[in-house]
C-alpha cells in the first residue's frame, strides 16, 4: 500500500485518467472528489464486497444448480 498526505484542494492521479482530490477534513473525516472515465466503476469497498459476495453465491447456488439443469 502507498500512503500519501495531502492537504485540502491536493490530489493525485492513478493511471493517468483517475484524480482523486480531498474536498474537505473535519476531525476524522475526509471528504474526497474523484474524477475518472464512465467506464471505471468506482465504489466505496463496503459496497464492492457486498457485489462480489452476491456474485459469488449466485455462482455457486443458482448458477451451478441451473447449468446443471441444462446439460442433464
Amino acid at each position: 500500500m502507498l500512503a500519501l498526505t495531502r492537504k485540502k484542494g491536493e490530489a493525485l492521479v492513478i493511471n493517468n485518467n483517475i484524480e482523486i482530490t480531498v474536498l474537505e477534513i473535519r476531525g476524522d473525516q475526509v471528504k474526497i472528489g474523484i474524477s475518472a472515465p464512465k467506464d471505471v466503476p468506482v465504489y466505496r469497498k463496503e459496497v464492492f464486497l457486498q457485489i462480489q459476495k452476491e456474485n459469488q453465491e449466485a455462482i455457486s447456488a443458482d448458477g451451478l444448480d441451473a447449468l446443471k439443469d441444462i446439460i442433464g
